[in-house]
């Protein structure tokens, strides 16, 4: 639009010097032109006509984009030498052309088609004086330019509108997104961390709690088996601050570390869990395949909070942990002779506890949980006076 009027600018003066040569308007008409062409040229070289829309604004009140008293002055003066110039040289009258656009994109919608509206009158008395006679032509030609280059713009502006307007909505969007990513991965790093310090922590002080309860009743009858007592309540102390110091630092489980595999991690924590009236046998079947960390892990874990369970809540004398490793998945098997339970019923992921089932904590919601972040599944077969049998199957092919 720009080189569109100082093309007309150029050919207007052109016309003039080559019907006007040597008159006494020249010089005149010369200046006006090189003022104008200079104005002109004045809001390309410092900046936009109006206050820049900035480039994301998701939230909060829409900036100011009404024009601004230098900008009127500035339009108020283009218009002014271009009527003057007009006057004396009707030949640039369709100069007004770009001025429209520039009229539309400075002014508000009402002033800026009443500026349109007077500048096509000008085109058309001037159009009418070049001609020197009545023309239908230079009657309709001008409003119809006129109505053409205002629909363009209105339709321009329309669509800009419409096109900022999505690009915040999609940053909004995205934001909205990233929070919720974020609240997401909060909730899941709450959830991780209760589960972990309920399969360690939480469990290892249950074990020191009920072992030093014992040696405080024989500690007068029976010292020895009461030094026996403290001595595994301290060995499971170590081992609590063992998985403490790995947990802080996100690592494997410590009985996992010693590169002895998903078994004789089993096999070690059923020894230890077994005593004080509970026994605990484990055995394995399927081939000594290496199983994917994260799957050895979430299993240890899950054998740890289902002991847990049953020391805590089940009074059973005897447990048993089965490890059964198939070509596809792998299956662990916690199972009880103590009083039972009605088993708890599956809502969503599994998170949640499980109301009015008796069962108090959160350790089975948290094994589902654990099974469930796998692609696994977790069976509970038990009713009340018939001990309990827990299963969790875990697929290997998505790991």
């Amino acid at each position: 639009m720009h080189a569109t009027f100082y093309l007309l600018l150029a050919t207007s003066l052109a016309r003039f010097l080559l019907r006007h040569p040597g008159g006494a308007r020249v010089p005149w008409i010369i200046a006006l032109s090189a003022v104008l062409a200079v104005l002109y040229a004045v809001p390309p070289l410092t900046g936009a006509l109006r206050r820049q829309r900035p480039a994301a604004r998701p939230s909060g009140p829409a900036p100011d984009t009404r024009p601004t008293p230098c900008h009127l002055a500035w339009l108020a003066l283009v218009v002014g030498v271009w009527l003057v110039l007009v006057v004396l040289a009707p030949s640039f009258g369709w100069c007004a052309v770009p001025l429209f656009y520039t009229g539309l994109r400075t002014l508000p919608p009402r002033a800026a088609l009443a500026l349109v509206a007077v500048l096509t009158a000008c085109v058309i008395a001037s159009q009418l004086r070049l001609a020197g006679r009545y023309d239908p032509d230079l009657i309709l030609g001008p409003p119809a330019v006129s109505a053409i280059a205002t629909a363009v713009f209105t339709y321009m502006r329309r669509q800009a509108v419409r096109q900022r307007e999505l690009i915040d909505d999609l940053i909004r969007t995205r934001r909205e997104l990233a929070a919720t990513e974020r609240r997401e991965g909060t909730l899941a790093e709450r959830q991780r961390l209760s589960m972990e310090i309920h399969d360690t922590l939480a469990q290892g002080l249950s074990s020191q709690q009920m072992l030093l309860q014992a040696a405080d009743r024989v500690w007068d009858t029976d010292p020895a088996k009461a030094r026996t007592h403290v001595r595994t309540a301290e060995s499971i102390t170590e081992l609590g601050l063992t998985e403490a110091r790995r947990f802080v630092h996100d690592l494997a489980p410590a009985d996992l570390a010693d590169g002895g595999g998903l078994a004789e991690a089993l096999r070690g924590l059923a020894e230890r869990e077994s005593g004080a009236g509970l026994t605990v046998r484990f055995h394995a079947e399927g081939g000594p395949a290496p199983l994917p960390d994260r799957v050895s892990s979430a299993l240890l874990r899950i054998a740890q909070g289902a002991l847990a369970n049953v020391r805590e809540h089940a009074d059973a004398t005897a447990a048993a942990l089965t490890l059964t490793l198939l070509d596809d998945q792998v299956v662990l098997d916690v199972a009880d002779n103590g009083r039972g339970f009605t088993p708890p019923p599956v809502t969503g992921t599994g998170t949640g506890a499980a109301a009015g089932t008796g069962v108090r904590g959160h350790g089975l919601p948290a094994i589902r949980a654990r099974a469930h972040q796998l692609g696994g599944t977790l069976t509970i077969e038990s009713a009340p006076g018939e001990g309990a049998v827990l299963s969790v199957s875990i697929p290997l092919e998505a790991q």
